[in-house]
């Protein structure tokens, strides 16, 4: 049974910062709902995401971001929350600086999150998920994760590159604009024939560079509608593999899609038909809380803050290489 971590302290209201990547938010929450919301996106004008350009882009509009949001949310705050890692180093630490700032001129203190966990405790607070096995997925994260014995366990990953980066990458090899999923999922429909491409499921991990560079040769031969199919269907059974693996593991009874790559449509079906047959439900927030949002940041921070945490400014350095299974998870 899932316990209550709000059972002894009144409600809270936490703000949270989110900047690891291109997309930079803020956010406002209490137990019940997001209050307030605000963001700025960086696009990058040709390419992928370059690291010292998104952190000038956070650093340009973050203090825009914050004043909306506080006027929209209101200043009643008791913590002020950051994404601490991983991600983007340049990126990171803009959002830190500006996270410490708050947290001392609102006289509140400050709590660093993994963005990780903040996607899997979203997806939970937004479905009716309770205990699940969670297929993690975004630009440079691909996991599999399930809650043991005081931390999330990682029960598979990427070897190499991210899902998100490995779609990115054939995109900007086939002149697709940037983010490439949305672009390759839409061709993929049009479709005419599969394409056999490299599946590379090693025990409980998989591996994505491999297929990233066959699919940029199989399109020098095939047409592009069918490589992105291909490359879809690949890459999504062995995830689909690996999360089925650990929910024959681990026995849990439901399955939790997060992260922005979580977005795709055929992803989606896929995952619910291994749920189906396995008699499991499969839950996904809504696509809001899918990519990376300040929400999630701030929702786990509430968590965190009512189970006691507190990072102390000379703690609050970031960590691009944060993993999620470094996390004391006490507020379950």
């Amino acid at each position: 049974m899932r316990s209550n971590p709000f059972c002894v302290l009144p409600m809270s209201i936490i703000f949270g910062i989110e900047g690891t990547a291109w997309n930079l938010s803020a956010a406002i929450v209490d137990e019940n709902d997001v209050l307030a919301e605000t963001t700025a996106t960086y696009r990058p004008a040709s390419g992928g995401i370059h690291p010292r350009e998104a952190a000038q882009h956070h650093a340009s509009h973050i203090g825009k971001v914050v004043r909306e949001t506080i006027k929209k949310g209101g200043r009643n705050i008791d913590a002020v929350a950051f994404s601490q890692g991983p991600g983007l180093g340049p990126c990171l630490r803009t959002v830190a600086t500006a996270a410490r700032a708050l947290s001392l001129s609102l006289n509140v203190p400050l709590v660093g999150v993994n963005h990780c966990i903040a996607h899997i405790e979203v997806g939970r607070w937004k479905t009716q998920a309770s205990d699940p096995v969670t297929l993690y997925v975004s630009g440079a994260n691909s996991q599999v994760l399930a809650y043991r014995a005081g931390h999330y366990r990682v029960f598979g990953e990427t070897l190499d590159i991210g899902i998100g980066n490995a779609l990115d990458k054939f995109a900007r090899s086939v002149g697709l604009p940037h983010p490439g999923g949305p672009r390759i999922e839409e061709l993929a429909k049009e479709a005419l024939q599969y394409i056999h491409l490299p599946y590379t499921v090693k025990g409980m991990d998989f591996s994505f560079s491999g297929l990233s560079t066959a699919a940029q040769e199989a399109h020098k031969k095939h047409a592009l509608p069918d490589v992105c199919h291909s490359f879809q269907e690949t890459a999504f059974a062995m995830l689909v593999e690996v999360t089925e693996r650990a929910v024959a593991h681990t026995g849990k009874k439901e399955v939790l899609l997060a992260g922005g790559v979580g977005a795709n449509m055929r992803l989606r079906q896929m995952l619910g038909m291994m749920c189906e047959d396995r008699g499991i439900e499969f839950y996904v927030p809504e696509k809001r809380f899918m990519g990376d949002n300040g929400a999630m940041i701030a929702y786990l921070g509430l968590l965190m803050f009512k189970a006691g945490y507190r990072t102390q400014v000379p703690d609050s350095r970031v960590d691009p290489d944060f993993r999620p299974d470094e996390v004391v998870v006490k507020w379950r």
